[in-house]
């Protein structure tokens, strides 16, 4: 599937007034990119309300507020003492809910991320949550920035209409999902024995921060 253009309009903020696994589903395959570098979605975690993994899951406090709405907002989050990783806020606004963005296809700004990351394997750049925010730049500075204006941008998967989006009925998977990736659900990575299957990725990716078993290659693929 061809890179969302970086010319392409922005997901309106009703993109991410929803649940938070379909927001974190419908996410796949859409481009994010943060002062020109970038590339596509390919693989989301889901933390929803009542969540015991969820940073929200024991009430609000100076350091979660954001995730607590409105939903379309930028979450950046310090962990392990080292990193920065960044989610979307989605759902009612008063109850947390995010998705965490752990992997993306690198396509624009390659140069850039390679240099900040001290890389230069591109699979490498993106390859999980703290790898993508330290490629893209992205710290506590942009902690509640909007994803629909400004230098920060979710474009969406290509296909979908261009200039239709702000009418797009987003209950409407026959309209949404044209051109859907392969998405598969597994467990999330990093949670102890939860099970939900709440991370989703692009089974056909190369990019993805932990590969799937063998059992989600396409039938043909020497599995």
């Amino acid at each position: 599937m061809p890179p969302p253009s970086a010319h392409s309009a922005a997901l309106p903020a009703g993109f991410y007034d929803r649940a938070v696994l379909e927001v974190a589903r419908d996410l796949i395959g859409c481009g994010f990119s943060f002062q020109g570098a970038g590339g596509v979605i390919v693989e989301t975690e889901a933390y929803a309300p009542g969540d015991p993994c969820s940073h929200g899951y024991r009430g609000r406090t100076a350091r979660n507020a954001v995730m607590f709405g409105p939903p379309g907002h930028l979450y950046v989050y310090f962990t392990y003492g080292m990193h920065f990783c960044c989610n979307l806020v989605c759902g009612v606004e008063g109850v947390p809910a995010a998705v965490l963005l752990r992997a993306l296809e690198p396509t624009s700004g390659l140069e850039l991320m390679m240099a900040r990351r001290g890389a230069d394997d591109r699979r490498a750049l993106c390859s999980g949550p703290a790898k993508l925010s330290q490629a893209l730049a992205i710290g506590l500075a942009q902690n509640g920035i909007p994803a629909w204006r400004g230098a920060l941008l979710v474009a969406p998967r290509p296909g979908t209409g261009r200039g239709t989006l702000d009418g797009l009925t987003f209950d409407d998977p026959a309209m949404w999902r044209r051109n859907e990736p392969r998405i598969v659900a597994t467990q999330r990575i990093g949670v102890g024995d939860d099970g939900k299957p709440w991370r989703f990725v692009d089974a056909d990716s190369h990019y993805l921060s932990r590969a799937l078993p063998r059992r989600y290659a396409r039938r043909g693929d020497g599995a």
